[in-house]
């Protein structure tokens, strides 16, 4: 096998710090090997990264100590601190992040298996996200410098953080949903402990010394180890008041259940789907086929936005299933640098079995395999099935697949749909392919009120960035993107006074004085 020498692992990445109180600090318990489910021999053998701390629960306290520490109940330098001058730690920070592209686009293939425009695109997004965030920040400071007049009183209406908050991000998307997170949080001023995800945890490497350099001690703190032995222990002590996640709702509820006083804990969480294409009769199919193969099988359907089931007018159902067929076994499989991959190994050692068994379950229900290369199997891989027709007894019809595999489900009436929707528990999108505007109408008016975005004639996606990313039901709670986020992680507060000439007076001397970094009408350019 032949490794392009800029992506070759050439010595294993040893994690021997965690980032604590403003300080990379020696591990010397316990360690994890992080291994690729990618080989660089000819024999197959999964490829050794490096390893990471495994830290305990007395590790993952003391490092919640010091970004209680640093928050100080709203008393500390960060949540205290001007606007402007958590504007440019963060340019501080996005600055060195930029230097490290070549190294977290290196692990990005190789943890994950993403391909390399991939990776690349991953990267350069999430770059863009943080100077997105910074502009829109800046403009919400703007808007902020004013007082307000009603009934008398005068008001100073800003946004205030809400404390120390629990990130944690997840494997397919470990850098870009991740900080889509954690950005936001820190930059309207709460503290935060961060855990990477199992996968996709050594590409954060490159970044931790500029995390240390760019924030106040205690502000960002990064552990590792198991969810269950670190992230349950923090929760436990009640001291979090956000847990911002980006996973599985069974996860999410787990650590909700551990946290003691639950009304003051806000959630910010990015949950599973199962989002549906629809084709209806009169579908462009050249177009439906491509955003569906996009839609189905980009990064091996291992999104949370990815199409997950497919639901086919009966009148084209044989056109569109043998064009759509076809299409997936041209589809190239290989490794992430290769040039042309649209298929590249699964980074969860057992995902080839699970998806075997969502096959095996659907044959045996009626089902059938009607790509030629769909199940083969390798020690990474397996190649995406598409079956046809589902039934709702299936596994692949219930369950949240996130892998190569391809539900298909035949339908007469639009209602059918619309009520399976209805009863499904999630709500995050749907994408829709006709043109026959007095068919869609409707639909789109019943469809905004079951998921929160209707895609015309495109395949799901998340971005762009700027754009609300939310969910019904299990989908989500709170909306992610770059102007919500920023509310997400925070809370309206303000200062009053009766609007007389005491009161008056001592704004205007506040205000002259520039001695109170909340009560300013300083504007930020």
């Amino acid at each position: 096998m032949s490794i392009p020498s800029n992506f070759a692992i050439k010595d294993p990445l040893h994690q021997t710090t965690y980032l604590k109180n403003g300080e990379l600090v020696a591990w010397k318990g316990k360690t994890d090997e992080v291994y690729s489910t990618i080989s660089s021999t000819k024999e197959y053998k999964p490829t050794l990264l490096g390893t990471v701390p495994h830290m305990d629960k007395e590790a993952a306290l003391d490092v919640l100590q010091s970004a209680c520490d640093a928050y100080a109940r709203g008393q500390g330098q960060w949540p205290t601190m001007k606007e402007a001058e958590r504007i440019k730690c963060m340019e501080n920070f996005v600055a060195q992040m930029k230097t490290k592209r070549e190294e977290v686009v290196k692990y990005l293939m190789w943890e994950i298996g993403k391909n390399l425009p991939d990776s690349q695109k991953e990267f350069d997004r999430t770059v863009e996200y943080i100077e997105d965030t910074i502009e829109d920040y800046k403009q919400l400071d703007r808007d902020s410098s004013k007082f307000s007049k009603r009934d008398g009183v005068n008001a100073h209406i800003r946004r205030g953080p809400l404390g120390v908050v629990l990130c944690l991000g997840p494997y397919n998307y470990p850098l870009n949903e991740t900080f889509a997170l954690l950005i936001p949080a820190i930059i309207m001023g709460n503290t935060v402990v961060f855990k990477p995800a199992k996968h996709g945890v050594l590409l954060l490497s490159p970044l931790l010394e500029a995390f240390r350099s760019s924030f106040p001690k205690g502000v960002v703190n990064v552990i590792y180890g198991r969810g269950r032995e670190v992230a349950a222990p923090i929760m436990a002590t009640g001291k979090i008041d956000v847990l911002a996640l980006i996973g599985n709702s069974t996860s999410a509820i787990a650590l909700q259940d551990q946290h003691p006083y639950k009304n003051r804990l806000r959630l910010v969480l990015g949950l599973e789907a199962k989002n549906p294409a629809i084709i209806l009769p009169d579908a462009d199919l050249d177009l439906a086929i491509e955003e569906c193969i996009s839609g189905t099988l980009s990064f091996n359907g291992q999104r949370c936005t990815a199409l997950k089931i497919v639901y086919v007018h009966e009148d084209i159902r044989e056109e569109f299933n043998k064009r759509y067929a076809k299409k997936v076994d041209s589809l190239k499989f290989g490794n992430p640098w290769e040039e042309g991959v649209k298929l590249t190994p699964l980074p969860e050692p057992g995902k080839p079995q699970y998806i075997k068994e969502l096959i095996d379950d659907a044959l045996e229900k009626g089902a059938r395999i009607i790509n030629e290369k769909g199940g083969e199997i390798s020690d990474n891989y397996i190649y995406p099935a598409v079956l046809y027709p589902v039934t709702k007894e299936m596994r692949v019809y219930k369950e949240e697949q996130f892998g190569p595999v391809v539900p298909v489900k035949p339908f007469k009436d639009i209602q059918e749909i619309l009520d399976e929707m209805a009863d499904s528990n999630y709500g995050q999108q749907v994408s829709l392919f006709g043109k026959d505007i007095q068919e869609i109408a409707p639909l789109i008016d019943t469809l905004v009120n079951l998921v929160c975005r209707v895609n015309l004639n495109s395949s799901c996606q998340r971005g762009p960035d700027v754009f609300p990313f939310t969910g019904r039901k299990d989908s989500a709670v709170g909306t992610l993107s770059v102007h919500d986020a920023l509310r997400s992680f925070s809370i309206r507060t303000f200062v009053a006074s009766k609007d007389n000439p005491y009161n008056n007076e001592i704004l205007q001397k506040l205000l002259n004085s520039k001695t109170s970094n909340f009560v300013s009408t300083d504007y930020i350019l």
